[in-house]
């Protein structure tokens, strides 16, 4: 269709949601901003048209006029008809400007009225194109929106090549699409497949950028299922559906629409219900394949990891001639990794996998059962081939599952162990129950939380055994991480369910640990918890549980400041250990990371959590590993290795978002990683996600850790008030929680220095008495090094400006002793700050910036660069007058010669606008004057002289 607009409005104008293609569709806005071309390209169900839909609706209102057209497959023999579809509706608005001969020959093509064909009329068609467009263009700029290139008529590309190679300087831009399943882009291009091929590529200007559209993630893949009405699917379905569909959002959305359909989900570990939709693209090609080579590549879907040798195995003796034929097909990868098999795409495989019948599907398993040499996998093929309940493949499955464990694979072990209970019969030594309760305590180590919960919840349902209905409700608990307000009424239940074995009942009590801290932030009240836990698990002979509540006990004395910490942690590291508790998040190792790291023992937290990180991998615990890859990052922050942090801390919320698990806590500490070495207003934006997400789970305790996020990203932005009103809510909510240890959040400084700069001084000092008093009752001497320098900076407020500067140095000292780097290049800078005010500094900054700069500080190096750029007067311009004034007061009498506001005068000199307002009430006194106009006047006397 052809459409032909007047510019009447700015562009902007609302366009398509476009998920997950946002880098690329930046890259052709900015191209397309420049007044150049862009061919969008990619795989089929890509998104190509969605992105060429956004853009052409954004950058229409700027043409004048806007020609369009969309080939199809089923057209593509037609000539000419694709230039018909451009300028059908055009043409007689122009034809008179044609010389006779183009125009007979181009009317003769669109209306197929005579018989112009390009092997008779070539130059003259050619020419007259070209002519069209610039006489289009002549009026006002020309946008040519063409969707599938691919299936463009071979005459209509060859024009249009012709005049895009010829138009220059005209104010015609072309956007298009095209499929090409090649990632060399070049070489598709320019294949024979393409009706443009001929022409030496796309018909595009010789500037064109090519932007080529790659596959979603699964957060983006979710969250386009959720835009387009498929919401609240589980997280394990979720990757299922990513996997299948190799990201492609046409597939994931068509194998949503089954999922939805379906009267039945699959269980876990079942293939994904592929749609008609979907097969149709596979099944054409399939059948042109041998019977024999289409059960060959059946085979290679049903298996994990087929090789030629594995197929061999199974029995296919033709495998390697048969996967060579399906490689020519396009089924196999014509570039193989290794000496695997693998499919072009994984829809092919699950497509082929779903049109197989249950019989073809059991003989492909009962054929791997035996050939596969890995004890998980022929398990797992012995299960799938085998129909009802069977005691021995129930058993060989839960020693896969236990395998599975050992390798650290507890995803796999989930998926074993509900094979394993749904081929167990009841009433034997092992039920069903127990076996799904297992899978899903795997699935909860795996970080699948929605499964863990499902099939806890499906237990529930039956089970009358008062052990499996307690261990189901500690999963549903588990399964709602930080919104234990959500499970609210299953505490009742499990301690009704525990009657009084001392075992359940531990288990029970060290979760209402958990409660009382983050639902009631209450930390006395979770530590008595703990210590009940701990006491009724000895009393019950469970050594696990015992040290869970010790290390929980431990956690919340440390962060207390309460004076059995040591001791806590001490009884929690003795013998016997579990392997499992030492490093488990919540368990013995974590409780001592967290006690070095507020006692400022870098150097042990950081091979503490190291290694701790280092074996959460190898076991495969996902909530585990999200949480240490916080602790590692907070570590490196403290020690000023800001761009460290920063890539773990984003590597940490990465995998928060795509498990569900320690979003808000991820997001905290990403914010601090922004704002100390990456960007302020992502810093911004994260503080403000993890406070959201804490008040909505009614998170009190990680709510004052967001809130302190977010004060200290606002004081990095330079929003002081602001700083200000976000950690005054932290000091309000910690000794409600009963937090009393100041380098638990470390904000204090912050506060401080932000009240200074706001004028509330008093209030500032305040906050460091508090702080310090606390900070050396336990003896934390990087608080105490940290207050000093915001004390200091009190002291300068007040004019104390020799003290303040005596305060600076040393704290500086202290923190370069103890290698907290980022606040030593603060203390840096604010001593830079005070010692060039009122003369020439331009190296003064030297030191900070040096500092900042190893810390790779990027916003504080920035600060130090504008104020180097923002100097006061040097002292050689002070007037005599002003000579027996005070430091400070001479600073702000001479930034008041100059012109400078208050406020400005505040910026410059590190004060508020009150200390400068106080400071000027002081220089009309001892000048006997009356105003700043006075002060401008001296100045004025001083130019005179």
């Amino acid at each position: 269709m052809t459409v032909r607009r007047d510019f009447k409005g700015p562009a902007g104008c609302r366009s398509e949601l476009v998920i997950g293609q946002e880098e690329a569709t930046a890259a052709a806005r900015e191209q397309l901003g420049r007044g150049g071309s862009v061919l969008l390209h990619g795989p089929a169900g890509i998104g190509k048209s969605t992105v060429l839909r956004a853009l052409a609706a954004e950058y229409a209102p700027t043409a004048r006029t806007v020609l369009r057209c969309s080939a199809t497959e089923s057209e593509s023999h037609l000539p000419f008809l694709a230039l018909a579809d451009l300028f059908g509706l055009v043409l007689d608005e122009v034809s008179a400007t044609l010389p006779a001969a183009q125009r007979t020959a181009l009317e003769s093509a669109l209306t197929g009225r005579g018989e112009s064909t390009l092997q008779r009329d070539g130059l003259a068609l050619r020419l007259a194109v070209l002519s069209v467009l610039r006489a289009l263009a002549a009026e006002g700029p020309v946008l040519i929106v063409a969707d599938d290139l691919q299936w463009l008529d071979s005459a209509s590309a060859e024009l249009l090549g012709f005049a895009a190679r010829r138009l220059g300087e005209t104010p015609v831009r072309m956007l298009c699409a095209v499929r090409t399943e090649d990632e060399d882009y070049d070489r598709h291009l320019r294949s024979p497949a393409l009706g443009f091929a001929r022409a030496g590529g796309p018909p595009c200007p010789p500037d064109t950028l090519s932007v080529r559209l790659g596959p979603l993630t699964r957060a983006q893949v979710s969250a386009l299922l959720d835009h387009r009405g498929y919401p609240g699917l589980p997280r394990s379905t979720v990757r299922d559906i990513h996997r299948t569909s190799g990201g492609n959002p046409l597939f994931a959305l068509e194998l949503g629409r089954a999922l939805a359909e379906s009267p039945t989900p699959p269980r876990p570990g079942e293939p994904l219900p592929v749609p008609t939709s979907l097969r149709a693209l596979v099944l054409d090609r399939l059948r042109m394949l041998p019977d024999e080579a289409r059960r060959t590549l059946l085979v290679a879907s049903a298996g994990a990891r087929p090789t030629p040798a594995l197929l061999h195995a199974a029995g296919r003796v033709n495998a390697e001639a048969e996967c060579a034929r399906a490689a020519e097909l396009g089924l196999l990868a014509t570039e193989p990794e290794g000496p695997a098999v693998r499919f072009a795409h994984p829809l092919i495989s699950a497509a082929l996998y779903a049109e197989a019948t249950a019989q073809e599907r059991r003989a492909a398993h009962a054929a791997l059962s035996t050939a596969a040499s890995d004890p998980i996998e022929r398990a797992r093929h012995l299960a799938l081939a085998t129909t009802g309940t069977d005691p021995e493949v129930a058993a060989r499955l839960a020693e896969a599952a236990t395998l599975a464990r050992d390798r650290g694979a507890p995803s796999v072990a989930a998926s074993l162990g509900l094979l394993a209970a749904r081929h167990t019969p009841a009433g034997g030594e092992v039920g069903p129950d127990e076996r799904r309760l297992l899978a899903a305590e795997d699935a909860i180590t795996a970080g699948e939380v929605d499964l863990a919960r499902d099939i806890a919840r499906e237990v529930l349902t039956r089970a009358t055994v008062p052990a499996e209905r307690v261990r189901a409700w500690m999963v549903v608990i588990e399964a709602a991480g930080q919104a234990l307000g959500d499970v609210d009424a299953v505490f009742p239940q499990a301690l009704a369910d525990a009657g009084d074995d001392p075992r359940l009942l531990a288990l029970v009590h060290y979760q209402l640990a958990w409660r009382g801290l983050v639902v009631g932030g209450d930390f006395a009240e979770a530590r008595r918890e703990a210590a009940h836990a701990a006491e009724l698990a000895a009393r019950g002979g469970d050594r696990r549980t015992e040290l869970m509540a010790l290390a929980f006990q431990a956690s919340t004395e440390t962060l207390m400041g309460h004076p059995d910490a040591a001791a806590t942690i001490a009884r929690a590291m003795s013998e016997p250990q579990d392997p499992y508790v030492a490093c488990h998040h919540n368990g013995v190792g974590s409780a001592r990371f967290r006690f070095l790291l507020m006692s400022d023992r870098l150097t042990e937290a950081r091979a503490t959590i190291t290694a701790l990180l280092r074996e959460v991998r190898r076991r495969g615990m996902v909530e585990s590993e999200v949480h240490y890859l916080r602790s590692l990052a907070e570590t490196e922050l403290r020690a000023g290795h800001c761009g460290r942090a920063l890539d773990l801390a984003r590597e940490s919320l990465r995998l928060a978002r795509d498990t569900g698990i320690g979003e808000g806590a991820s997001a905290m500490l990403a914010s601090l990683a922004e704002a100390s070495g990456g960007d302020t207003g992502a810093a911004l934006a994260l503080a403000g996600e993890a406070v959201r997400l804490a008040e909505e789970d009614g998170d009190q305790m990680y709510l004052s850790r967001a809130l302190a996020a977010l004060g200290h990203a606002r004081f990095v932005a330079g929003d002081a008030p602001a700083a200000v009103a976000a950690l005054r809510r932290v000091r309000e909510l910690e000794p409600a929680l009963g937090i009393t240890d100041p380098a638990r959040g470390r904000w204090h400084g912050d506060l401080a220095e932000a009240l200074v700069l706001t004028g509330e001084v008093a209030e500032a000092q305040q906050v460091i008495d508090v702080a310090r008093q606390q900070a050396l009752r336990l003896d934390r001497e990087g608080v105490l090094a940290v207050l000093d320098r915001a004390e200091a900076l009190v002291r300068a407020a007040r004019g104390e400006t020799r003290a303040a500067v005596a305060q600076l140095t040393s704290a500086q000292d202290r923190l370069a002793r103890l290698g907290i780097g980022l606040e030593e290049a603060r203390a840096a800078f604010a001593l830079a700050r005070l010692r060039t005010s009122g003369r020439p500094g331009p190296t003064s900054y030297d030191e900070a910036a040096r500092l900042f700069r190893r810390c790779r500080a990027l916003p504080w190096l920035r600060r130090v660069e504008a104020a180097a750029l923002d100097r006061p007067a040097p002292p050689e311009q002070v007037p005599a007058a002003l000579e027996g004034l005070a430091s400070m007061e001479r600073q702000v009498a001479s930034l008041v010669m100059e012109g400078a506001t208050n406020r400005e005068i505040a910026a410059r000199l590190f004060v508020s606008v009150k200390t400068v307002e106080a400071t000027l009430t002081r220089v009309y006194r001892k000048l006997g004057i009356r105003s700043r106009v006075d002060i401008v006047r001296l100045a004025a006397a001083r130019r005179a002289k």
